[in-house]
């Protein structure tokens, strides 16, 4: 069992609620403590896995105003949804090309090193969903690393969200090591939040030999709430959502395959996910986590949000949503 501190998880879900714990030195940890009354995204046409994505990641990233000297000699986490091993499924994962492609824009600007991370929430032998999915293939370059969150060293970062009764988080010490988090999830509905995009992929960030599988922590003590503040504490500096195929109906699993055909990116997540959410056809003032994140995280509202590349418009497809599920009731834009 891993264990930081003498904290064991029995003993951390029996004081979850006490006191504060220690504080982990660095920036990276801080809360967003100041409103973003605009944002930008960029939405760019992509309509396979073939085409050159890297390109596309570079020009996004231009377009967004990241400067190299922001990315140069930093450390560069992507953390990707590998949910679980999908064998020709590609709806379900973010696909290794897109995930590639954002390693290569990232070291082309000079990035020191590149993390690609993942705490898968379904299955726990992590290597046979990367060999499933395809990312083995990933790690010929040396200067990319996969990083298995689910059994890294373990850190105690105080919850500076505030919206579960979660005192404190326990993060993967890997997290600590990098300057930039990027999210990049799929393009997906979910049966209990609605939508599943940057926000949400950040619950792959903290460890399930800890939250246990499917994070069971945190669903007890609210999605919504848990979505928020994780963002709130780890503030993640960048989102790249793979929408080139995404999922529709009954996701994040169970869900059929939808071409949407866009990668979406930017630097504030809750602009980000209400763009996509729009371009699958979904109010984004519905979805609660947004709703709640709009003016404390990020502007979700279309007139704070500036539009770069494509207009989410000109590549709206709407996504089914199933009546039976609740959270898909009423979604529709």
């Amino acid at each position: 069992m891993n264990r930081m501190h003498g904290y064991t998880r029995r003993r951390f879900l029996t004081t979850i609620t006490a006191a504060p714990l220690a504080v982990a030195s660095g920036a990276f940890f801080s809360a967003c403590t100041s409103q973003k009354l605009r944002a930008e995204t960029f939405i760019a046409k992509a309509s396979h896995y073939t085409d050159n994505l890297t390109r596309l990641i570079l020009a996004g990233i231009q377009e967004l105003r990241v400067s190299s000297e922001e990315i140069r000699g930093k450390r560069i986490l992507l953390k990707a949804n590998i949910v679980e091993p999908h064998r020709g499924a590609e709806h379900i994962v973010t696909n290794p090309a897109v995930v590639f492609a954002a390693a290569e824009a990232f070291l082309k600007l000079g990035a020191e090193r590149v993390f690609v991370a993942e705490g898968a929430g379904h299955c726990r032998d992590t290597y046979q969903i990367l060999e499933e999915s395809g990312f083995d293939a990933l790690f010929d370059n040396p200067k990319i690393t996969f990083v298995d969150l689910n059994y890294d060293d373990w850190l105690v970062i105080p919850n500076s969200g505030g919206r579960t009764n979660l005192k404190s988080f326990i993060f993967p010490a890997t997290l600590k090591k990098a300057d930039w988090i990027v999210s990049m999830p799929k393009l997906k509905t979910h049966h209990w939040a609605g939508a599943t995009l940057s926000m949400k992929n950040l619950f792959g960030s903290l460890p399930g030999s800890f939250y246990g599988w499917p994070k069971n922590v945190l669903h007890n003590v609210g999605i919504t709430e848990s979505i928020i503040d994780l963002n709130s504490t780890l503030h993640p500096q960048f989102a790249i959502v793979d929408g080139i195929i995404g999922m529709e109906g009954d996701g994040p699993i169970m869900g059929t395959a939808k071409n949407a055909g866009v990668l979406v990116m930017g630097r504030n997540l809750p602009a980000v996910d209400a763009t996509c959410a729009r371009l699958m056809g979904i109010n984004p003032h519905k979805i609660p986590y947004l709703d709640l994140a709009d003016n404390r995280l990020g502007p979700i509202n279309d007139a704070f949000i500036i539009q770069r590349g494509e207009r989410w418009q000109s590549v709206r497809t709407n996504f089914q949503l199933v009546d039976y599920i609740e959270a898909h009731r009423g979604l529709r834009l």
